[in-house]
């Protein structure tokens, strides 16, 4: 399925939400329309934004024991996978960290109960540089990655990302990187038409954005259609709730992708926008 390329349409102040799919780490090679998708809405992003002045990001890729955000002035790229072409190991972004940011993090974290540290040592992992070379190529922005509670369910990740929802108007972008459909063990290779099941799946969770229904997405386990199969862990989900906690309730959603790759993973990735009166 291909993408839909628009750029940032609200007239506000407040920064969207993001939800990103970050597929497989080939993603950052093999871009497929979901990437440059995810380029287009980020220039846009930079015009209708000019003093945009970071992104905190979260990514199943670094979970721990309880809520942590990366202080670092200067994070590494992590290459945290193997067996994959020796090209993606030479890639690297190279964006600044943003210690003052991160403090502003930690103290919203903790003022909504949270009991959140800083970790000055994490690189950035995969599933946060790989979908921002696609966003901000020029990796000029700095960032902050939050790490995902290895204990939480949607409803916390929901309360994390609601904590961190007056950055928004402050110029940050908050961004919630998983997958909309993840079950790796279905992964073969190969260029096929997407499972029926994942289409079901992703096209449910549209239609659950649409009538701004949190509560069936919260219950998305038990109510949308083959969401073990297309999760059979919850890891690569959560980020999602990260996303909606932090765009709050008025809000829209707007799609920049709705590939499949190699079948069994859903590339989706939206903005969530202030709804329109």
């Amino acid at each position: 399925m291909s993408a839909t390329t628009q750029a940032p349409s609200s007239p506000s102040a407040t920064v969207p939400a993001l939800f990103v799919s970050h597929g497989a780490p080939l993603f950052a090679i093999d871009a497929g329309t979901t990437g440059p998708a995810l380029t287009q809405w980020g220039q846009g992003l930079r015009a209708q934004f000019p003093g945009l002045r970071g992104v905190v990001i979260m990514s199943p890729h670094w979970m721990a024991r309880s809520a942590q955000v990366m202080t670092g002035p200067q994070p590494a790229t992590w290459h945290d996978f193997g067996g994959f072409p020796p090209a993606l190991y030479q890639l690297q972004y190279p964006a600044p960290g943003s210690p003052a940011l991160a403090q502003e993090v930690l103290s919203l974290l903790q003022a909504a109960g949270v009991a959140a540290q800083g970790d000055a040592a994490r690189p950035f992992d995969h599933g946060a540089w790989v979908p921002l070379m696609h966003l901000f190529p020029d990796a000029d922005l700095p960032v902050v990655q939050v790490a995902l509670p290895a204990s939480a369910g949607p409803a916390e990740v929901y309360a994390l990302g609601a904590a961190l929802r007056g950055l928004r108007s402050q110029g940050v972008l908050v961004v919630g990187s998983g997958s909309m459909t993840h079950n790796l063990s279905e992964f073969f290779g190969g260029a096929r038409e997407p499972a029926p099941y994942v289409l079901e799946f992703s096209r449910w969770i549209e239609d659950a954005l649409a009538r701004g229904d949190m509560q069936a997405l919260l219950n998305y386990r038990s109510q949308a259609p083959h969401a073990t199969r297309a999760h059979p862990t919850e890891d690569h989900f959560l980020p999602i709730f990260f996303a909606l906690g932090a765009a709050g309730d008025d809000l829209q959603p707007q799609y920049l992708s709705r590939e499949v790759m190699y079948s069994m993973l859903s590339m989706d990735a939206f903005a969530l926008q202030p709804a329109a009166h």
